[in-house]
């Protein structure tokens, strides 16, 4: 795996709000009482002097000393030092970054019941950091955090069985452990157990409870839950319909950077829906969207340079836009779309075509595909 995950990013500041809770008991004892059975060889004491080392409290702040004494503990049993020690070389604290070695000590600690541990292991198994990537192994450590009420690994479950992945495709599987973690305070598994009610998958197809949960994930900022409740005042499933809250949903959640919304923002502004009609503004929003590879933003935006709203007209800009919004297409999206970039070529010169389709090789070149 190249880089961070992105769930490993979301874990640590977790694990760390877990790790200073646990140094606080760790500093209560005199620095040089529990350096003195630290050297002794207590494990519990080279933890304590490791945390101390770790926070900067009682003594300055070393990250290799803290390392040192994490691994002395670590190396007699002590679980949450071999969960620090892991952290350590996750983080490149006190020993150079080793996503192999974190596993390592992380497999150690899980195997305890170091819940923190089980839950960064399956994430090191699904994504294939420090470990060959394995699913079922992956599934296996969520399992053992979820059913010690772990929030994040019920949520990851969740998506595994609507997935099929590791495990086999569950929709009723998926609904039970998006709700677990939603009724946690989870706010993707609020939203994605709104979207298994809005669906009809794994429970019966309610919009009236889909919209409970979108919005208490939409409440805590999900954009996705946001986009989703701006698409059902738009629709008026669930909800009576209203083009100005639909509005209202879909900037919150555009305003993320929700491409989709961006979209249906755009869509709103050039229609007059809920919004006063503003082609310039329609075009901002579009061109958001497009910019991230949403096709039909890109269609449209397209459109909007062929006929001057909201951009003055220029044709060589449209077909740019029409063919990158092709490359995205299928289906009968893909007929139309082509059809309007081919038009499009006609009215170019050989020279200004050129121009356009080295343009459109470039932007792909820098936007790749995800």
């Amino acid at each position: 795996m190249n880089g961070t995950s992105p769930r490993f990013l979301k874990a640590i500041p977790l694990i760390l709000v877990f790790l200073t809770t646990l140094a606080c008991s760790a500093l209560s004892e005199d620095i040089k009482a529990v350096t003195r059975k630290a050297m002794g060889g207590d494990s519990e004491a080279q933890y304590k002097l490791g945390s101390s080392y770790y926070f900067g409290e009682g003594i300055k702040r070393d990250y290799a000393e803290a390392a040192q004494w994490y691994r002395k503990a670590a190396e007699q049993g002590h679980a949450v030092a071999q969960f620090n020690l892991g952290m350590a070389y996750t983080e490149g604290r006190g020993v150079p970054k080793d996503p192999a070695e974190a596993a390592k000590w992380y497999r150690k600690a899980a195997e305890q019941g170091i819940r923190g541990a089980q839950i960064i292991l399956g994430i090191a198994y699904e994504v294939g950091s420090g470990v060959p990537q394995d699913y079922v192994e992956s599934m296996k450590w969520y399992r053992e955090a979820a059913q010690q009420g772990s929030a994040s690994s019920q949520y990851y479950l969740g998506m595994a069985y609507d997935k099929g992945q590791g495990v086999p495709q569950d929709d009723a599987e998926a609904v039970k452990w998006y709700r677990k973690a939603a009724e946690q305070g989870h706010a993707e598994a609020q939203c994605d157990l709104g979207v298994s009610y809005y669906n009809g998958q794994g429970v019966p197809l309610d919009y009236a409870e889909a919209i409970q949960w979108f919005r208490k994930a939409a409440d805590q900022g999900n954009a996705a839950a946001q986009h989703n409740l701006g698409l059902a005042y738009g629709n008026g499933q669930g909800v009576p319909q209203d083009y100005a809250e639909a509005v209202k949903w879909y900037r919150k959640a555009a305003e993320q950077g929700k491409a989709a919304a961006q979209y249906n923002l755009g869509v709103a502004y050039h229609n007059g829906q809920g919004i006063p009609q503003d082609y310039s503004e329609s075009v901002k929003w579009y061109r958001m969207a497009a910019e991230q590879g949403n096709a039909a933003a890109q269609y449209n935006l397209g459109v909007a340079y062929t006929s001057g709203q909201g951009v003055p007209q220029d044709y060589s800009l449209s077909y740019f836009w029409f063919s990158l919004s092709v490359s995205r297409s299928t289906g009968g999206n893909y007929t139309k779309r082509a059809q309007y970039r081919d038009a499009t070529a006609k009215k170019l010169s050989p020279g200004q075509l050129m121009k356009a389709q080295q343009m459109t090789k470039e932007w792909e070149s820098k936007h790749p595909r995800k």
